[in-house]
């Protein structure tokens, strides 16, 4: 290896460990808010490269298939609470929401050639299509068992992921697909080729990372998810709904993830499960952080990185091996340095 090999790698690992990071903080938002170890992260990934890749061969994603069934699920559900309850107003609100809006953008779909739009145009779309599933997932899968302990909750998120992944492939089928490049300038620093795909990830990534931190530190709704996170029943007794904050962290971590996925499409051909192992590799980042901490879970991701591009070269048959092996040191370093406290 000489410096300009070594410069490459590094430039490609700062790139994975911007998105790792990106995850890992998508991962402890989720986790400290609600107590889920959201496992189905990287699903959010590859739906929105695979739903991006759909858009611009000209086809329907199958996501507007999931999130029409969804939300026409979330509304029978929601219908039966209100009538229940006597609340006829909150009906057409209810149908308006869950089944209207997925319905006219599936019509907007077939109506227009998504081949044709703009770039910036299909990205939109593409977030449109799968951030709502967030939420949805939520409503269905964990707010009816938020009360219950973190292990049933991990099983509730396998049981999620491995659904997630049958659908994906009923869905995009096993072939993997690639978006063209969104720039195709380059730069020559020194010796090295510095690609434009590659900055525009780094940018895009920290240009989001700030805008979570002021979202966090200005706006009262990022203010309430601090809240829950650093005490949950405080949290209620101060006004701040449960459900709502396990809504918005969900739909945070799909926003995240989506974006993830659209920013790495043009690097890396993405199959149906692809997610699994991106998302897992956020989570290394997330366990470094102690699952608490944002910036030292970032910080984690990016040494993720690293260390996947310098093994790729030295041991690339043993680079995930290499990667994983990380979280060793980092639990037992945490199991002997915290204090154990049992759940109840």
């Amino acid at each position: 290896m000489d410096l300009q090999i070594a410069l490459l790698l590094g430039q490609d690992g700062v790139a994975n460990g911007a998105i790792y990071a990106l995850l890992a903080l998508a991962l402890v938002l989720v986790f400290a808010v609600t107590r889920v170890i959201f496992i189905p992260q990287g699903e959010f990934v590859a739906f929105g490269a695979l739903t991006l890749a759909s858009l611009q061969a000209g086809r329907l994603p199958g996501t507007v298939w999931l999130l029409l069934a969804m939300g026409t699920l979330i509304a029978l559900i929601e219908g039966a609470a209100a009538l229940r309850e006597r609340h006829f107003r909150r009906i057409p609100l209810i149908l308006l929401l869950n089944c209207g809006a997925p319905l006219l953008l599936a019509g907007a779909l077939v109506a227009v050639s998504s081949a044709s739009l703009p770039l910036l145009v299909q990205v939109f779309l593409a977030l449109l299509l799968v951030v709502p599933l967030g939420p949805m997932i939520y409503r269905l899968a964990y707010q009816p068992v938020a009360e219950a302990s973190v292990l049933v909750l991990l099983i509730v998120s396998v049981a999620v992921h491995v659904t997630l992944i049958g659908i994906g492939l009923l869905f995009f089928g096993a072939e993997g697909s690639r978006t063209p490049s969104f720039t195709e300038v380059s730069f020559e620093v020194g010796d090295v080729l510095l690609q434009g795909q590659t900055l525009l990830v780094l940018v895009a990534s920290v240009l989001l990372i700030i805008a979570l931190y002021f979202f966090f530190e200005r706006t009262i709704y990022g203010k309430a998810l601090r809240a829950t996170a650093m005490n949950r029943t405080g949290a209620r007794l101060m006004g701040i709904s449960g459900s709502l904050a396990g809504m918005l962290s969900f739909t945070l971590a799909a926003s995240i993830g989506a974006f993830s996925g659209i920013l790495i499409s043009p690097i890396t051909t993405i199959y149906y499960d692809s997610g699994f192992l991106i998302g897992l590799k956020g989570f290394v980042g997330a366990i470094i952080g102690g699952l608490a901490s944002y910036p030292v879970a970032a910080a984690g991701a990016i040494l993720v990185g690293l260390l996947e591009s310098y093994s790729s070269f030295w041991a690339s048959a043993f680079k995930e091996v290499i990667v994983f092996t990380l979280i060793i040191p980092v639990l037992l370093w945490r199991s002997l340095t915290t204090r154990h406290v049992e759940e109840e």
